[in-house]
């Protein structure tokens, strides 16, 4: 399956990323993605015959390689609660095409699975760290637990190799931006990329606000008057972070401005959800059915041509025309974050 096809959506964007959600459970319940008052013990998540199993999933990515995706990140809600989940790492990283296979984790159990995923073939990791103090973190997980099991997750993947490693921060007014210097300080000499992330207005249950938003702006000008920076160049076109080093060499950080400074001009990334839907947006309302045909006995060749279709009517661009749809109060219904993982 080398012969790729050349897929390009209504803006030219070709089809390049591919997050595959490997399940909608998490053992966190962050307020800005699944609040613990929705989200409680008594809520119904798929069950495991509505999931993909590892075998579709790895069969679907193989069709999208043809396709031009040459980069596949494994999400959640949290990818390491998929019993097993190494042995979908190992299909994954023998599909000649895919050049980068990384995964997005909130650490918590990534101390016990680091070994056996790069054993298994998995290039590298992103954490999610929302702050170093525990007061916060506790509140910005939602149940409670401390950064301890965190952050020896992060010391295990750079023992193993799962580098380099990022840490994802979502940072939101009045709950953890005055705690970013000190997470930037942490990690400044350690190896890990920090990437902050303007709080976004993913899913509908998270009850966002512009005034709840710290701009990129404001998020370098407060790391740089303790720890000075300087800009870099993006490593590639589609990178969805502004880079920014240390003037004195250790290192560097990255912001992800996708409300005050959006990138959808660049954006190549499709999503693959648990129970087997495409979406062409982070901010889409509604996903393309890929499980139905697949177990209805669709070749592959059927399959890609729905993909093909799929990519070239796109036109997401939601993060540019936020402000223009904030303006004549039209809000359409998105999908929730902890089905795509971001």
């Amino acid at each position: 399956m080398n012969n790729r096809s050349i897929v390009e959506d209504r803006f030219g964007r070709p089809l390049r990323d591919l997050r595959i959600s490997v399940t909608d459970r998490c053992n966190f319940r962050c307020p800005f993605c699944m609040p613990a008052e929705t989200y409680g013990g008594r809520y119904h998540f798929l069950p495991k015959s509505e999931i993909l199993t590892f075998e579709e999933i790895a069969r679907l990515a193989r069709i999208f390689v043809r396709l031009g995706v040459s980069k596949v990140r494994l999400t959640g809600g949290e990818p390491l609660l998929r019993n097993d989940i190494e042995v979908l790492v190992y299909q994954l990283a023998r599909i000649d095409g895919i050049e980068d296979l990384a995964l997005t984790t909130n650490g918590y159990m990534l101390s016990q699975k680091a070994r056996a995923l790069k054993d298994a073939g998995l290039r590298r990791v992103t954490v999610s760290l929302h702050s170093l103090d525990d007061d916060v973190f506790a509140k910005m997980n939602g149940v409670g637990f401390t950064t301890d099991r965190v952050l020896e997750g992060v010391q295990m993947a750079a023992k193993v190799g799962l580098s380099p490693i990022k840490i994802n921060v979502v940072v939101q007014k009045g709950v953890n931006g005055h705690t970013i210097v000190d997470l930037a300080r942490f990690f400044k000499s350690l190896g890990p990329v920090v990437r902050f992330i303007e709080y976004m207005d993913v899913g509908n249950l998270n009850g966002w606000s512009m005034e709840e938003v710290v701009s990129a702006d404001e998020i370098i000008r407060l790391i740089a008057a303790e720890l000075p920076l300087e800009p870099i160049e993006k490593e590639y076109r589609n990178e969805t972070a502004l880079r920014y080093r240390y003037k004195d060499g250790a290192g560097e950080i990255g912001v992800i401005a996708s409300v005050t400074n959006p990138f959808c001009g660049d954006c190549t990334r499709i999503r693959l959800s648990a129970e087997g839907k495409v979406y062409t947006c982070l901010f889409a309302g509604e996903g393309h059915d890929l499980k139905g045909p697949l177990r209805a006995g669709a070749t592959d060749e059927e399959i890609e041509d729905m993909l093909m279709a799929i990519w070239s009517l796109r036109t997401d661009r939601y993060s540019e025309e936020r402000a223009e749809l904030s303006e004549t109060g039209i809000h359409s219904k998105k999908v929730e974050m902890y089905q795509l993982g971001g």
